[in-house]
């Protein structure tokens, strides 16, 4: 079966092994033609923002892989601040919380944003992206 396919995954986590582990099952699976890395919060808003007005050089993410734990900003106060972001940017954006935390808080907190639509545990598997991609592309 060939697995839908997506422009651009943009990557939001601070651990180097853990974005070229993701990176690479990824690019296994062939979902999608860009892959973005940022290390955190912060980073992302401002990729964001630059996909807004040059989308040549920074390809709008269709999905975004969320950590929680990350330095300067975290996935919960990111998600707090990409609310506040222009409809343009957010139109089409599927969120994805990938953590190591089990937590069921974090869980819970994650799934009352109305943007975070899967919270799974790291590591992400070839099989749960074409799932995620499936079902939501």
């Amino acid at each position: 079966m060939r697995m839908k396919k997506v422009n651009c995954i943009l990557l939001v986590d601070d651990n180097e092994a853990d974005n070229y582990y993701n990176q690479y099952i990824i690019q296994e699976c062939g979902i999608c033609n860009h892959i973005q890395v940022v290390i955190n919060g912060v980073h992302a808003l401002d990729y964001l923002r630059k996909a807004g007005e040059d989308s040549k050089s920074f390809p709008k993410p269709d999905l975004i892989i969320l950590d929680i734990n990350m330095p300067c900003m975290n996935g919960f106060e990111f998600l707090e601040q990409y609310k506040n972001l222009n409809e343009n940017l957010k139109s089409n954006v599927l969120i994805v919380m990938l953590t190591t935390s089990f937590n069921p808080e974090d869980h819970e907190r994650a799934m009352t944003f109305d943007e975070v639509k899967e919270y799974l545990n790291k590591p992400i598997s070839g099989e749960l992206l074409q799932e995620i991609t499936e079902k939501y592309f």
